[in-house]
C-alpha cells in the first residue's frame, strides 16, 4: 500500500496554479480556444463568467466561448443609458449563439436616483457615472466567481499594450483571451463564421458605450476617439482597479 501512495504521488500532475503571474507563465501562449477550455473545464470550473457589452467586437469572443461551452455564465452590464440597437443586438446575438447563460445586471435603481436624478450625471461628474452605472453592479455580479473573460487587446493601445492573457484583479484572475488578436484576425473570424454585425457599426460607431458618451468615428480617427469625446477620460472603470472601456469587455 505504501508502494502505492508513494507511485501516486510521484505520478500525480501537479495543481494548476491560481494566482496570475503563474498562470500567465504557464498558459500566457495557449491558442485562444485552448486558453478558454483549460479556464472554463480545468482552472475555474463553474467559477468563471465571460463579461461582455455586446458592442462592436464582442461576437467573436461570445462566437469562442460558444465552441467550448455555451452555458458558461454571460454577464451583461445594461445601465440604462444603452442604444436600443445594443440591446437588439444582444437579443440576436444570444440566439444566434445559442447562448444559454447570459444575465443582464443593472446599477442599483435607488443609488441612481439618489446620485443621478437628473440623467445628467454624465456631463457634470462622468468618472462618477461610470463608477455607478458600470464598476458598482459589475463587482456585485462577479461576486460568485473566481475568474472573469474579457474582450481586451493590445492593439487598442494605452496601458493594454503590454496586456497578458492572464491578469490579477484583486482576488480574481482576469483573462484575455483576444490579448494579442489583431483587427484584421477579428474581422477575418466574423465574416468566415458570419457573425452579425452590430448595427451601429456600419454608421461610423466603432466603439460603443452608453448613448451620452458615444459618438461616430471620423476617417483617420483612432478606433476609440468617439468615447467620451472632447472629455479628458479613457476609461469607463471596469479594469481600472476593479478596473475600462465598453468595447473591450
Amino acid at each position: 500500500m505504501a508502494v502505492a501512495e508513494a507511485a501516486a504521488r510521484v505520478t500525480a500532475p501537479a495543481p494548476f496554479p491560481r494566482d496570475a503571474a503563474s498562470l500567465e507563465a504557464r498558459y500566457g501562449n495557449l491558442g485562444t480556444l485552448d486558453v478558454i477550455d483549460l479556464a472554463v473545464h480545468e482552472l475555474f470550473p463553474g467559477r468563471v463568467a465571460l463579461v461582455s457589452s455586446f458592442g462592436a467586437e464582442s461576437s467573436v469572443l461570445l462566437h469562442l466561448l460558444s465552441e467550448v461551452d455555451r452555458d458558461v455564465p454571460v454577464v451583461f452590464l445594461d445601465t440604462g443609458r444603452l442604444f436600443a440597437e445594443t440591446l437588439e443586438y444582444r437579443t440576436r446575438l444570444i440566439d444566434h449563439l445559442g447562448l444559454t447563460g447570459v444575465r443582464t445586471v443593472g446599477p442599483d435603481v435607488q443609488r441612481v436616483k439618489e446620485q443621478d436624478p437628473h440623467r445628467a450625471l454624465w456631463m457634470t461628474n462622468p468618472d462618477m457615472c461610470c463608477h455607478l452605472r458600470k464598476t458598482e453592479p459589475l463587482e456585485q455580479a462577479l461576486g460568485d466567481f473566481d475568474a472573469w473573460f474579457t474582450g481586451r487587446k493590445r492593439f487598442q493601445g494605452g496601458a493594454r499594450k503590454a496586456l497578458p492573457v492572464f491578469e490579477a484583479d484583486g482576488a480574481r484572475v482576469k483573462i484575455n483571451p483576444l490579448a494579442h488578436w489583431t483587427p484584421e484576425a477579428l474581422k477575418d473570424h466574423a465574416a468566415r463564421h458570419r457573425l452579425p454585425e452590430h448595427p451601429l457599426v456600419s454608421r461610423g460607431y466603432l466603439s460603443i458605450g452608453c448613448v451620452p458618451c458615444t459618438s461616430k468615428v471620423e476617417p483617420g480617427e483612432d478606433q476609440r476617439a468617439g468615447r467620451w469625446r472632447g472629455k479628458d477620460k479613457v476609461e469607463c472603470g471596469i479594469h481600472v482597479n476593479l478596473e475600462a472601456d465598453g468595447s473591450g469587455i
